[in-house]
């Protein structure tokens, strides 16, 4: 069973279920209520509190845990469980920056462990993870509109993430590899901008959830002002990075400049209203790089 897994620093995200926060709650006794993973003698729920950054996913368990959820999702999602042992191929993805450096290790991270079991929603899961492909992101979410691509002279991939910022040039839907490149500068950097700003000047302390309602237009649980200073905050994070893309060489006034992610889709309104991007393209589904490494395992195994 092929099953795509987009490892995100605020959202993990799978084709065939809704996204869910890459936090995870760890406890030795049954906890109440949610759905309750159980491996190695502890028991595990998701949590909306998110893991601190890691650029580095392999450091401990955590983000393996998280597979663990995604892939139980999936199997149910695709009504394939079996109770006896099922092979799995994993395709996962890196920043196109981290690749080179971090890919061997990432694909090792989740392909050496023999046979796993695990308990999920009270259903016993034994699987055998026996192969794993990993893919640069941004060009994977680009993949899925490759065809629309493929007579454009030239089009940038922005793919807004939680931690990161992730850039690649394609030149008629070639990857043009002199050009890729990630900034730590994803909605997570923005997060802690509007919170300290709205913190010192209101004296409001502000979820990370609240500032997702604010973008997306709901408003109603803060004052107008916090509002407006969340809105102008996110403006402003928004027009840096388009100053340091230019600083960097990157005109995005010509050719297509194709904006996936989510935290693109979030702050979709500031894109458009920064007046420094002449043709925007938006794909619009969050789980787009996971379609991708799923579409780019089928290729990479059929010889393409």
């Amino acid at each position: 069973m092929l099953i795509a897994i987009d490892h995100g620093n605020k959202l993990v995200k799978i084709p065939n279920h809704t996204p869910f926060t890459s936090g995870i709650q760890e406890s030795d006794t049954p906890p109440y209520g949610g759905e309750t993973l159980k491996y190695k003698g502890k028991y595990y729920t998701l949590s909306d509190k998110r893991i601190p950054y890691h650029r580095d996913k392999t450091e401990d368990d955590r983000f393996f845990i998280l597979t663990l959820f995604a892939i139980a999702y999936e199997i149910q999602a695709k009504d394939e469980y079996s109770p006896n042992v099922m092979r799995v191929q994993l395709a996962v993805g890196l920043p196109p920056a981290h690749y080179g450096a971090q890919q061997k290790a990432f694909t090792s991270y989740f392909s050496e462990r023999g046979v796993v079991q695990f308990k999920f929603q009270n259903r016993a899961y034994s699987i055998y993870i026996d192969k794993v492909l990993c893919f640069p992101q941004a060009y994977a979410a680009a993949v899925t509109i490759l065809q629309s691509l493929r007579d454009k002279p030239k089009a940038i991939i922005i793919d807004q993430g939680g931690m990161t910022t992730d850039l690649m040039l394609l030149k008629d839907g070639v990857g043009d590899l002199s050009v890729c490149e990630s900034l730590e500068h994803g909605v997570i950097t923005m997060y802690n901008q509007v919170k300290s700003k709205v913190s010192a000047e209101l004296d409001v302390l502000l979820e990370e959830s609240e500032i997702d309602a604010v973008l997306m237009g709901r408003k109603d649980h803060v004052s107008a002002q916090v509002a407006a200073m969340v809105e102008r905050q996110a403006q402003a994070f928004v027009n840096d990075l388009f100053s340091t893309l230019r600083e960097r060489g990157l005109e995005l006034k010509s050719g297509v400049v194709v904006f996936v992610g989510g935290g693109a889709i979030l702050l979709r309104r500031q894109i458009e209203a920064s007046g420094k991007v002449g043709t925007p393209l938006f794909v619009e589904d969050i789980r787009a790089n996971a379609k991708g490494f799923e579409l780019l395992y089928r290729l990479t195994a059929e010889g393409r």
